[in-house]
């Protein structure tokens, strides 16, 4: 019988805090909405930086960590580590990254001192 009331209350309470939550007004913002993927880069603020990375020994742990830390960047839009060739192609807003934080973000990868990264070209 307890159980029956708790489970009855529990409803109760979960239904009016729905009915409260839609009555509030609600305030968004595009940023919250749209999601880093989703956002356009304007054309005019689209750079693309190539560069070697040294220090790699495989492709998924190494290549695929790097690619991927590089992808999760604000203003980002696109990056592809090589492991073959031991280097990387990052498309992104020039307004929000530079090569200096795509250098950075990939020796933080390691420890520091494990990959480097040369021959800079944008």
């Amino acid at each position: 019988m307890n159980l029956t009331k708790l489970i009855a209350l529990s409803g109760l309470v979960l239904l009016s805090c729905k009915k409260e939550e839609s009555e509030r007004p609600t305030v968004t913002t595009f940023e919250k909405n749209v999601s880093k993927k989703d956002r356009q880069i304007d054309v005019e603020n689209i750079q693309t930086a190539s560069f070697k990375i040294e220090g790699m020994t495989c492709a998924i742990g190494c290549a695929k960590t790097i690619e991927k830390e590089l992808s999760n960047l604000d203003g980002v839009e696109k990056a592809i580590v090589d492991f073959e060739k031991k280097s990387a192609i990052v498309v992104y807003d020039r307004t929000v990254q530079n090569t200096e934080i795509l250098t950075v973000t990939v020796k933080k990868v390691g420890d520091g001192k494990t990959y480097k990264v040369s021959e800079i070209k944008i």
